[in-house]
């Protein structure tokens, strides 16, 4: 898989994720075999852009890989601005969001709301090309409902416009999360264009993953919400795909270790408090793979306050599976 002027291990790839893919989540996925991780998306308002929490979301401090910075927004010259500071800051590749159907993004007419400009995007799109010398790639939806699937046109402005690699989505804005993602809007693209195309949406298996790479054809596949406490899928899938073959799922002691690794990469980059109250959607995800999750203590690590609190309960949940 190539992106510009960069080769990626291999093509399964971790999506940006609002909260979620931050320095610890991205450089423990990255241990697990993702080929590339994003960083949360960036706002480009530059009121924004020495703001802690907008420096934390674009930090890759130690970051094994590729650097791959995802920016938001809908003025093209204050998207490229972003971009080209974000270069400077050392990414690698920017990733421009056009894919996110949240309300409070798309009230703003940006994320996936761009896709009813067209003219919009072609700005955006030729302003933060011309303003990095990195790649530039682009995360879509295939449309923005039903009744406007305009993907494959936004794809042609988009390989027009230099851009070095496309993520769709597998729905439009209207549909969110809601229902299945659909493949062949993908396959269509891919089918067209000369760039690299990558499949995202509902890929939450390696025979999943293989299904959608035959039915797409496309060159990569994004992995989102399936990865949320489940870091080992990249591993998963890529074995999968070389040898047909299953890995063994993680037991309870490795999940614990991995567990407590996050927790502590967590308070230390957040610092105690913060990462005390964010590790909780975190532990919840990790618990819930466990066939038991409904019968599990969870309380006592909700209502933590303290890192040393918050490990303990986790610990004390483990006993129930020794």
């Amino acid at each position: 898989m190539q992106i510009g002027q960069y080769t990626l291990p291999n093509n399964i790839i971790l999506a940006p994720m609002a909260g979620i893919t931050d320095l610890p989540f991205r450089r423990l996925c990255h241990q697990h075999g993702a080929g590339l991780t994003i960083s949360e998306m960036v706002a480009s308002n530059p009121d924004l852009g020495q703001h802690r929490t907008t420096l934390l979301k674009a930090d890759f401090t130690d970051l094994a890989g590729i650097r791959s910075v995802q920016i938001l927004g809908n003025n093209p010259q204050l998207m490229a601005e972003a971009a080209y500071v974000n270069e400077q800051r050392g990414a690698q590749i920017i990733d421009i969001n056009m894919g996110c159907p949240a309300k409070k993004v798309c009230t703003q007419a940006a994320g996936s709301a761009l896709m009813k400009d067209e003219d919009l995007v072609k700005r955006i799109l030729d302003k933060v090309v011309n303003a990095v010398s990195v790649p530039v790639t682009l995360k879509i939806r295939t449309g923005w409902d039903l009744q406007n699937k305009n993907a494959p046109l936004i794809a042609k402005i988009a390989e027009a416009a230099g851009i070095a690699a496309l993520t769709i989505h597998g729905r439009t804005r209207a549909c969110k999360f809601m229902g299945t993602a659909e493949y062949a809007t993908i396959r269509t693209i891919k089918q067209h264009s000369n760039i690299p195309v990558i499949a995202n949406g509902d890929i939450d298996s390696p025979e999943k993953a293989l299904s959608v790479l035959q039915e797409t054809q496309a060159d990569a596949l994004m992995i989102g919400r399936a990865a949320q406490g489940n870091p080992w899928i990249f591993e998963q899938i890529n074995a999968f795909l070389s040898t047909g073959k299953r890995l063994a799922m993680p037991d309870s002691n490795e999940i614990q270790f991995t567990l407590l690794q996050h927790l502590e990469q967590l308070y230390l980059f957040y610092g105690k408090s913060r990462g005390v109250k964010i590790a909780r959607k975190h532990i919840d995800w990790y618990l819930k793979h466990m066939a038991v999750y409904a019968t599990l203590p969870r309380t006592p690590i909700y209502q933590a306050e303290h890192p040393e609190q918050q490990v303990a309960a986790v610990n004390n949940v483990f006993t129930y599976f020794k």
